[in-house]
């Protein structure tokens, strides 16, 4: 072994001999930067075999280059700032027939270390491992077990823990009462994060800065480690979650305080002190596990004292004294636990969910059931109401009905019935029967209650003022649209309309003098208009007084319709009636 920073075995400097694997805490205390190894080895040409010749070197922190013969054969990656960290992959280098010397061969190794005091974990110490000259396709065998532990198994349950950290996130997102689906994603992502850091080759600083995040993270990591815990076993602490604050802030502190030279040491003991932490906080949660879920106590423990027997392995391999096992029990084991967890975490909920559907199923037809009830106790009072409500409308309208039939067969027949029995003037008699008798034929017609066309009242109407008001010396004029109309009026309609047209022309054949009289019918829109226009004197003071103009107009109010009486003395009386269809 020599100590220099040539770039081939310095010649002229101090050796010495060592035996792999070579510890430097041991062996060359505090030094930071190259260190030399040189194997001789030779071989009978008459010997050398078919398959190559390859050089293994399971362990060489941080970096390695290999020289066959004075040839570079073999480089690790940069040897200067920020270097490659290869501490986690196995080496295994063929040495090229062609370099090969039969009566002798050089194998210098340059190695580039930092010293035990300046890292966070004893594993990532300068030094080499024992070394392996053999057939290359028997120490393939030994490095691909190597690789597949560290870095494949480390990269492989990485890229499971990032995937099963969002899931987490995501249930825990649309689940904001369960947080601690927040938390254990966050754990599942920050032991992702930290672990690919640990086994990343090329980072774009220094390996103190390195170093110094590696350590600062493991707080973080017990942060949500603990708050998962405590939250699933639906405990809280103010207390602890000031206390795991604090830590996240006191360690990178005292990192800095003791400087890079005491960084092993004083990351050791928070290692020690956060390990005792998460062990009283599991064993919190498993009292209340058992409590709580029985039935998860038992895989629960399980996973609870694998995990800790490979956190105190851990230590202990940091605190010891001996050459660490290049594979770290915990790097390996604790993945495994998360994705186990993970996945009964992942059960639970879709256990969860699965009874929540069956129970808002169950809610959903028990409600239906109960609807459907309602529905029919509704219907049930509904029809009884309806038919309370039909029978007093029934009734109500039949009072109606009786009250306004009396008051017609009072104010228009009894009227006429009266006028003829208190009459003197025999010539009258026989109109006033006539009269008498259309009115009763009117109102009996309403009784009937079957609707007219409009077309068919517009020719009764048409014929009766026409035959009146011939008979009356008054000339007649008679306008009406000519189409086909397809409207119908209500039997009580054409009654109330009837009888206005009759009051109106009585008034201009009795009361007008008159000599013509226009009436102009039209529909515009969903309204009827008559209109009844003479040229008579207009409206006298005895007219005025008398119960015609306002028997009209309280008849159109009742149908929903209007009249208008417009008059100038001298310029006759425009009769307007409106009535909807």
């Amino acid at each position: 072994m020599a100590v220099s920073a040539s770039p081939v075995f310095p010649v002229g400097v101090p050796t010495t001999s060592v035996t792999l694997p070579d510890d430097w805490a041991a062996t060359n205390p505090r030094h930071d930067g190259i260190v030399w190894y040189r194997v001789a080895f030779r071989f009978a040409e008459a010997t050398l075999p078919d398959d190559l010749l390859a050089l293994y070197v399971e362990q060489a922190c941080t970096n390695l280059q290999v020289l066959l013969n004075g040839h570079l054969i073999y480089s690790g990656g940069r040897m200067v700032e920020p270097t490659t960290r290869n501490c986690a992959r196995p080496h295994l280098i063929t040495l090229p027939p062609a370099l090969l010397n039969a009566n002798g061969n050089a194998l210098d190794l340059r190695v580039l270390g930092h010293p035990v005091e300046s890292v966070g974990s004893v594993r990532r110490a300068g030094g080499l491992s024992a070394l392996e000259l053999g057939m290359q396709s028997t120490l393939s065998v030994a490095h691909s077990g190597r690789t597949f532990w560290e870095p494949a198994w480390i990269r492989g349950t990485s890229l499971v823990l990032v995937g099963l950290g969002c899931l987490m996130l995501a249930i825990g997102w649309l689940h904001k009462r369960e947080v601690y689906f927040s938390y254990f994603g966050w754990l599942c992502l920050g032991w992702a994060i930290v672990s690919t850091a640990i086994w990343a080759r090329d980072l774009p600083w220094n390996n103190g800065v390195s170093e110094f995040m590696l350590s600062s993270a493991w707080p973080i990591l017990l942060a949500f480690a603990v708050q998962f815990l405590l939250s699933f076993a639906g405990l809280r602490s103010r207390m602890i979650e000031n206390v795991l604050a604090l830590q996240w802030v006191a360690l990178p502190l005292s990192l800095v305080v003791a400087g890079p030279d005491h960084r092993f040491v004083v990351a050791n003991v928070w290692y020690a002190l956060l390990a005792a932490e998460v062990a009283i906080i599991v064993g919190l949660y498993l009292v209340t596990a058992r409590r709580q879920r029985p039935q998860d106590f038992g895989p629960l423990l399980i996973a609870s004292v694998i995990g800790a027997a490979a956190l105190a392995l851990e230590l202990g391999v940091q605190w010891s004294e001996g050459d660490p096992d290049p594979v770290s029990i915990a790097e390996c084991v604790v993945p495994g636990l998360l994705i186990y967890l993970g996945g009964r975490l992942f059960l639970m909920f879709a256990r969860a969910l699965r009874e929540t559907v069956a129970d808002r199923n169950r809610l959903a037809e028990q409600m239906h059931r109960m609807s459907t009830e309602m529905e029919a106790r509704v219907d049930q009072l509904t029809v009884q109401k309806v038919e309370e409500l039909t029978a007093r409308r029934v009734e109500q309208f039949t009072q109606q009905e009786r009250r306004r039939i009396a008051s017609d067969l009072h104010d228009d027949l009894g009227a006429k019935l009266l006028t003829i029995v208190h009459t003197s003037d025999s010539a009258r008699i026989p109109q006033l029967a006539r009269e008498a008798l259309d009115e009763m034929r009117l109102s009996v017609r309403g009784l009937a209650g079957k609707p007219v066309r409009l077309d068919e009242a517009l020719a009764d109407w048409r014929a009766e003022v026409m035959t009146r008001l011939q008979q009356a010396a008054v000339e007649a004029r008679w306008a009406n649209p000519q189409e086909a109309l397809e409207q119908t009026l209500s039997a009580r309609v054409f009654m109330q309309v009837t009888r206005i047209l009759r009051e109106a022309i009585s008034n201009v054949i009795k009361h007008s003098s008159a000599t013509v009289c226009e009436v102009r019918c039209r529909v515009v829109g969903k309204t009827l208009e008559v209109r009844v226009r003479d040229d008579g004197r207009g409206i006298t003071a005895d007219l005025q007084r008398g119960q015609g103009m306002t028997t009209m107009k309280r008849r159109a109010k009742q149908i929903e319709g209007q009249c208008l009486v417009e008059s100038r003395a001298g310029f006759g009386v425009v009769i307007s009636l409106t009535v909807p269809l």
